[in-house]
């Protein structure tokens, strides 16, 4: 077996913003692994937060390369590189090749059901209240995730939205922006107001801050949690927990962090960073589990790669095998 790796870019419609920035293009990391005239791929998002570049990503995938030859297996992945995006893009390339090469579908490789339609949420870019409404109108979906600041205007912000878009469900995601004694009243401001669910309200290992907090709507960790080594410091302060492939490194990962956490009895919102459709594929195998999925990235983006997922309105029909899995 050998493997290739590139760096694309995929320019994003308009503007993508959150509290720690904004970018305008998605810049990721392909991996194609082949072996006996076969091919399979996977595509990371490498992450600042997590710090991660794309100069960084390529050199751990290439890292690798002297330990990938015939029979190099996933399980050695794990053990080799830690999570992130190099991995997930090995991890994925190498569940799509296995795949090919037995001539069946990744989801019977891994023991899961097979993928099916799901309601994706539709992600709305912060921006002044009066400028998520409006897109809030124009995206007309039913699960609509605002991206908020925790800068004072968050509650003008859900509140136009949830009047331009009244029987949208709103998932409100704040990475990491809000402070302790903010949670509980921005939290009872927002349940009347559509909101769903809360995503990270706080910086990463603030997360004793929720313990035992009689919060209205419920919290989903995400930059708290990237594996399943990380659940037991969920419990008693978050409901759910995101899982993504880029910080799981990986569906093997994804999977055994699913699974621990049902079985703890947090429930799942499956999620991803802004990437093309070979990037969310992998993670409609785990989305029938979620009580949410956020698999939006291509929309987000002016161009998507061929083939591609396919969008009906705010529903993600399976991949087709050209595309992965």
């Amino acid at each position: 077996m050998h493997f290739s790796v590139s760096v694309e870019s995929w320019p994003i419609r308009g503007v993508f913003r959150i509290s720690r920035g904004a970018k305008t293009e998605a810049e990721v990391v392909v991996v194609t692994a082949e072996a006996n005239g076969h091919r399979g791929r996977g595509e990371a998002v490498p992450y600042r937060r997590y710090g991660e570049s794309l100069e960084s990503v390529v050199a751990a995938i290439e890292a690798i390369r002297p330990h990938v030859v015939d029979g190099f297996t996933r399980k050695q992945l794990l053990s080799l590189m830690p999570a992130g995006a190099a991995r997930n893009a090995l991890d994925c390339a190498l569940w799509d090749l296995e795949a090919k090469r037995a001539g069946t579908s990744v989801a019977a490789l891994a023991g899961l059901e097979p993928p099916r339609p799901v309601v994706t949420a539709y992600t709305l870019s912060l921006d002044t209240p009066a400028a998520m409404a409006e897109a809030a109108r124009a995206a007309a979906k039913p699960l609509l995730k605002l991206k908020l600041g925790g800068d004072g205007a968050d509650i003008a912000r859900v509140a136009a939205v949830h009047a331009a878009a009244p029987l949208a469900r709103l998932i409100v995601d704040a990475n990491e922006a809000w402070a302790p004694d903010q949670v509980l009243p921005l939290a009872r401001a927002l349940a009347p107001l559509g909101v769903v669910l809360i995503e990270q309200p706080l910086p990463a290992g603030a997360d004793d801050a929720l313990l035992g907090l009689d919060c209205p709507i419920p919290l989903c960790a995400d930059e708290s949690c990237h594996t399943a080594a990380e659940l037991s410091a969920l419990l008693g302060r978050y409901s759910h927990v995101n899982v993504k492939l880029d910080k799981t490194g990986g569906l093997t990962e994804a999977i055994i962090l699913a699974e621990a956490a049902q079985a703890l009895g947090l429930r799942l919102m499956v999620g991803c960073m802004v990437g093309t459709s070979l990037a969310m594929a992998p993670a409609l195998l785990l989305a029938g589990r979620a009580d949410f999925v956020d698999l939006d990235g291509p929309l987000l983006l002016d161009l998507d790669r061929e083939p591609a997922l396919v969008y009906e309105g705010a529903v993600i029909q399976p991949p087709p095998p050209e595309l992965w899995g």
